[in-house]
């Protein structure tokens, strides 16, 4: 597939349990539910955010970064007002960064526009997002985001205006949209705050509130040590 090319709206049937979190609600490796851009973006208003789609996708264009890792795949529903090159762009400096799931470089993502990614990233409208994820029994209300199998689905919302229980920009959200679900596909489940005043975690449900920490959209900081919190039963 090439961009421009349009992707069945039908996830894969998850290899992996699915779960919603609000970045989502799951149980371990699975979620409903968050970037750094190069130069900032005008803000978004929530009024201009679509609340349905059609349901068709386009693929964006293969990542030029060579060599193996993890390969995952970008679409965009179409008519939303969001580039998917540009989408991918975004995800593939998310996934590169060292304070992301590449851990300092141990682990390696690859953008590809085929059949052979493990990994789907999926941004669409809320309305699309809800039946998507409600296909693997998951209720994201119009809200969140959620993980299912190989299949992210990012809520257009989410993506474009952040959360209001996020102290950044819609753009640095993006991050931890991003490392919440590829944690859950990587078989990270849910964890809390650890201590008033601490980064919360990436696996943490932020939107929920941040229950003592401050916002953080990493799951490393810039020294390599896992940002991490207790297990949510």
């Amino acid at each position: 597939e090439r961009s421009g090319a349009a992707s069945p709206p039908a996830p894969v049937p998850p290899s992996k349990p699915a779960s919603a979190s609000p970045e989502a609600e799951g149980a371990a490796g699975s979620s409903p539910d968050t970037e750094e851009a190069p130069a900032e973006e005008e803000p978004v208003d929530a009024g201009s955010v679509p609340l349905s789609g059609p349901g068709t996708f386009t693929v964006a264009r293969e990542g030029v970064r060579p060599g193996g890792g993890s390969r995952y795949r970008v679409e965009v529903e179409d008519g939303i007002g969001v580039d998917p090159d540009r989408a991918a762009e975004d995800v593939a400096r998310i996934l590169s960064d060292p304070r992301g799931w590449s851990e300092g470089g141990s682990r390696a993502f690859r953008q590809v526009d085929d059949g052979s990614a493990g990994l789907v990233i999926r941004i669409g409208t809320p309305r699309t997002t809800d039946r998507l994820c409600g296909r693997y029994g998951l209720d994201t209300r119009g809200e969140v985001n959620c993980r299912g199998g190989k299949n992210v689905m990012v809520n257009l919302a989410r993506w474009q205006l952040g959360s209001p229980t996020f102290d950044g920009t819609a753009s640095e959200y993006r991050a931890l949209i991003i490392n919440h679900e590829v944690g859950h596909w990587l078989g990270h489940g849910h964890e809390t705050c650890p201590g008033s005043g601490s980064p919360a975690p990436a696996m943490m449900q932020q939107i929920k509130g941040l229950k003592g920490c401050v916002s953080n959209a990493w799951p490393y900081d810039g020294k390599g040590r896992y940002l991490g919190g207790p297990s949510v039963p």
